[in-house]
């Protein structure tokens, strides 16, 4: 079920109009439905409980999906805690309340630094991708008087059938240790005596709507942990990673159930580890649109192009996956059945700023608003600030209530991290002492992030 529905011919995020954070917040938006995210987690939690028992299980919320404070908050009120892949990402969970102990670490390309902080957090474990990597963090552990507690990511060689980009836990991908080279690591961890071997953890990608490659690499990764028991090691958890998908288009459905049925029999029937899991995309996807207002139509060789003013830095999901997000006017005019096929882009001076090519869509004008739909995972969090334009303001919504989670700066505190050499002197032309204010936006009310509630 879809927190964004038409009422009275508009478009709204649970009671909100969208419409009304348009005008009020200025756009292009993204806006978040609090309610479908804990949904969303409800669902994944429980579905894990009635399998595995509550006791068994610890859900560490992926927050590359997205990172923005108001979201982790959410999610760490219901009780998860955060998958993180830097430092600072350790710093957003734990401001939104996330619990240290509740913070798992992966990533291939960890700093000495970020381990050190992470070290001093309390961190619940690290997912520790290589030798080299497994050698740094005794290093600097030794160096704080601490034990590091790690799981050993497995690369189970497992296509995960999803986009080539997406992909983890392939022989050829950058990430894990290959499961071959299992007892060579395991036997130089003797030797590193501040790290303390927890278990191993497994992740084969993201977007995933088939459970037969989860079956296939977890049934590997519950092979593996047996030979590590029987190896010696006193190990007592997996991390069975996340990449459970969403519907986009016309994907299959996830079946939540379905997933935690499958954990059961492939992990939780044949080892007694304690089990994490990091879902991302699935728990925000869906809870979240872009909203955009068109600045011209202007009439293509070959069909009508919608120009608007989001862009492929504010959503550069279409650009780098070629991927499909569902559009909708926010307003259903009187002719909403009838549909032209339009390419619909954005401003910026590349090709690749294309979101939709000849997608059917009601008479649109300069003004009307759009809805990307499904940008809730993956959309603020990898936006840029190329062309020079100002980053997105991000908006949740409970019920009758938004509230901005994240203002846009201004121009000025952009530039205010940026400065001239001082060996090329003030430049001729340079603006004035005092800047010039920046363009307003109507009813842009960026400098306050309060709650509103509409009505």
């Amino acid at each position: 079920m879809t927190p964004f529905t038409y009422r009275d011919g508009g478009l709204h995020a649970e009671d909100v109009p969208l419409s009304r954070i348009a005008d009020q917040v200025g756009t292009p938006v993204y806006v978040y439905s609090q309610s479908a995210i804990e949904a969303a987690y409800d669902r994944f939690a429980g579905a894990l409980e009635a399998e595995l028992g509550a006791a068994r299980t610890l859900v560490c919320y992926a927050m590359k999906a997205n990172s923005n404070v108001g979201v982790l908050a959410a999610l760490a009120a219901r009780g998860a805690g955060a998958d993180i892949v830097s430092e600072g990402e350790l710093l957003r969970a734990l401001a939104a309340g996330v619990p240290a102990d509740k913070i798992v670490y992966p990533g291939v390309g960890k700093t000495r630094h970020e381990i050190a902080a992470a070290l001093k957090a309390g961190i619940h474990q690290f997912n520790a991708e290589s030798l080299p990597e497994l050698e740094l963090i005794d290093a600097v552990a030794r160096a704080l008087g601490v034990r590091a507690p790690v799981a050993l990511r497995i690369n189970p060689d497992v296509d995960a059938k999803t986009h080539h980009k997406i992909s983890t836990g392939r022989a050829e991908d950058k990430f894990g240790i290959d499961a071959d080279a299992l007892p060579e690591v395991v036997e130089r961890l003797r030797a590193l005596d501040a790290v303390d071997l927890k278990g191993l953890a497994v992740h084969i990608g993201s977007q995933i709507t088939e459970q037969a490659p989860f079956r296939q690499a977890y049934t590997r990764t519950a092979e593996l942990y047996r030979w590590l028991q029987d190896a010696g090691w006193p190990v007592d958890r997996i991390d069975l990673g996340g990449g459970l998908g969403i519907v986009y288009r016309d994907e299959p459905a996830p079946d939540v159930e379905g997933y935690a049925r499958l954990v059961r029999e492939t992990v939780a029937e044949t080892t007694d580890a304690r089990l994490a899991f990091e879902p991302g995309r699935h728990l925000v996807g869906n809870a979240g649109v872009l909203v955009t207002r068109t600045l011209y139509l202007k009439q293509g060789r070959v069909r009508p192009i919608l120009v608007v003013d989001a862009a492929m830095n504010d959503l550069i999901r279409p650009a780098l996956y070629e991927a499909w997000h569902e559009l909708k006017p926010v307003a259903r005019g009187a002719g909403a059945d009838e549909l032209t096929q339009m390419d619909v882009v954005g401003p910026v001076c590349e090709s690749a700023d294309t979101f939709a090519r000849a997608r059917p869509l009601p008479a649109m004008r300069a003004g009307d608003l759009l809805a990307f739909f499904s940008a809730g995972a993956y959309g603020a969090v990898m936006a840029s600030g190329y062309n020079s334009r100002l980053p997105v303001p991000e908006v949740m919504v409970q019920g009758e209530r938004f509230a901005i989670v994240r203002r846009r700066p201004s121009f000025q505190e952009v530039l205010s991290s940026e400065q001239v050499p001082g060996w090329l002197g003030r430049p001729a032309d340079a603006a004035p002492d005092r800047a010039p204010p920046d363009t307003p936006v109507a009813g842009d009310p960026a400098a306050s992030a309060g709650t509103r509630k509409t009505g």
